[in-house]
Formats: C-alpha cells, structure tokens, sequence
C-alpha cells in the first residue's frame, strides 16, 4: 500500500505569455487542444471567448492578458486548461486557461516552493511569485480570477 508523499505538493505548470503559471493540480479537470472558441460579444479582451465541454459552457480566458503578462491569441492550434471553479456559484462550475505550451505535471517538495518577494506588488489574480529552482511560476489567485470572470460575464450581458 502506498501513500502520497505528503512532502510535495503535486501541480501543472502552464505558460500564460511571458510567465510560467504553477496551478494546483486538484483544480485541473480536463487538458484540451485545438478547442474551437466562441467569442463573447462585449467582454474584456483577456475573456477570450468560451468553448463548450461537457454540456457546458465555459468561459475561456487569458491569463497572460488578465495578470499584464502579454497577449495570447486564439489559434487553430490552442491548448486549454479547465479548472474546477471553487466559488460555489453554480452558474461558473468550471473556467479555462488559454496556454501556449502543452501543460506539465510536476511534484514540488514543500520546503521548495519559495516566495519570492522581489516585486512590490503582484498583478490583478496573481496570488505570489514562487521559486522554482532557477526559475519562477505565477501561483494564480484563482478566486480572484473567478470573480473576475463572473464580473465580466455580467457585464457583457447588461
């Protein structure tokens, strides 16, 4: 019998334009490519669109445009990410991530995942900086970004 390492701390790490996103890895429902995308009239421009998954819909976002981290567009050839919403709102169960590169599974020990405090303040849905190694990720605020979501969803129907 065996037990999960409780010394490490299981992710997907995806690229949202110039940044590497660390998403907790119990959020992650689904990894998707070549998605097809409708836009949504009136919303943001980092609310990209939403796909259908499943009998929903689901909005489909930027992270990249929505944190200022660069702009990613909407090819035939994306790769999405759909996250379990946790708000509890049972209009928004699930939202997605737009992603260059397709996303990586990683194990992080918990005594590895280091904040870095180098910037004086964190974009709109970025929870903190962490270093990876030699390299930093974004660890998102997801419920700042699902609110985010909701937010302008409302606003594009009004």
């Amino acid at each position: 019998m065996s037990y999960a390492n409780n010394d490490e701390v299981r992710g997907v790490l995806i690229q949202a334009g110039t940044e590497r996103v660390l998403l907790p890895n119990a959020t992650v429902a689904e990894m998707m490519s070549r998605v097809a995308v409708e836009p949504i009239a009136n919303a943001p421009a980092w609310l990209v669109g939403q796909i259908a998954w499943h009998g929903w819909s689901v909005p489909l976002l930027s992270y990249a445009g929505l944190s200022g981290h660069g702009n990613e567009m909407v090819g035939g050839n994306n790769k999405v990410v759909v996250l379990k919403a946790l708000g509890g709102n049972p209009d928004l169960p699930y939202f997605a991530l737009l992603t260059q590169s397709f996303p990586q599974l990683i194990a992080v020990p918990r005594d590895g995942l280091l904040a870095d405090a180098s910037e004086e303040s964190l974009p709109v849905g970025v929870h903190m900086r962490v270093l990876l190694g030699e390299q930093s990720a974004l660890l998102p605020d997801l419920d700042a970004v699902e609110s985010a979501v909701i937010l302008a969803l409302a606003e594009a129907v009004a």
